[in-house]
């Protein structure tokens, strides 16, 4: 990740030599962040023995009892599956928005209109309960995939189809001037800049997507926040598990914010000022 310094900008004057860097500053912040965070859970008087127990369960160190995965390892192959579909079902819905095609433009924003403006979890519900109806059968996992794909394909589809327009009108003509067909202009022109807009949102998107799989946790999926709420009635211990919970999320997210710095890192190349 990169921090903007603004103590070392052209005019900027500082009353004296400062004794640690800006990165030093920058992490001593954190740390201090940290400690008062952990001295609030510390606060709730946790039983570290439940925790430990319970630990390589909710990682996804071990397999479940139907030998699947579960916990965290469950959380991210659920994740994984939605982000292969989800970008796929957001650039398809993205270019039939961009089209001249009135048909795929009326199917394209219905399916960004209902499933933006209707709760994930309903989502989650009637693909579960309601597919049966029709004669489809999907398993609990399948159905979590299909709802969390559908849901931020659409979400997707509109980041996309904005940082494709908002490249420069004149590239694309300057491209086609030259000669360029325009599947070549598209994937090697107006794409890679579309990119440097399109990476951060999107990276937020999957971030939040990381946290909403908790709900699927609601038609029984081993993952984190379902072990969590089970582990947690069992024992009577309800923090401790939600606690640890907590921590397993935001670690994941850590690494997903970490993976962002490095494509913006890489898409960025070439337009730095």
């Amino acid at each position: 990740m990169s921090a903007h310094r603004p103590d070392s900008g052209p005019g900027v004057k500082t009353s004296g030599p400062r004794l640690l860097g800006f990165r030093t500053r920058l992490y001593l912040t954190w740390l201090a962040l940290l400690a008062v965070f952990v001295g609030f859970f510390l606060s709730f008087d946790l039983q570290f023995a439940i925790i430990v127990e319970k630990f390589p369960n909710l990682a996804g160190f071990k397999l479940g009892p139907n030998g699947f995965l579960q916990g965290a390892a469950l959380t991210l192959f659920l994740c994984l599956c939605s982000i292969g579909v989800s970008v796929a079902l957001g650039f398809a819905a993205a270019l039939a928005r961009l089209s001249n095609s009135a048909v795929l433009l009326g199917i394209a924003s219905f399916y960004t209109s209902f499933f933006r403006g209707t709760p994930l979890l309903i989502q989650i519900l009637l693909i579960y309960l309601g597919l049966p109806q029709i004669g489809l059968v999907p398993g609990a996992i399948s159905a979590g995939i299909i709802a969390l794909s559908l849901n931020y394909g659409a979400y997707l589809s509109e980041i996309f189809r904005a940082g494709i327009i908002g490249v420069a009108h004149g590239q694309r003509q300057a491209a086609l001037a030259l000669g360029m067909s325009r599947g070549t202009i598209f994937w090697h022109i107006t794409l890679p800049q579309a990119m440097r807009t399109i990476i951060p949102p999107t990276a937020n998107q999957f971030i939040s997507m990381l946290k909403d799989s908790s709900l699927v946790s609601v038609m029984g999926v081993w993952e984190v926040m379902f072990l969590a709420q089970s582990y947690g009635r069992s024992s009577y211990r309800y923090l401790e598990m939600l606690t640890t919970a907590a921590v397993i999320y935001w670690l994941l997210s850590i690494v997903l914010e970490l993976l962002q710095a490095r494509l913006e890192r890489h898409f960025g190349k070439g337009y730095q000022r």
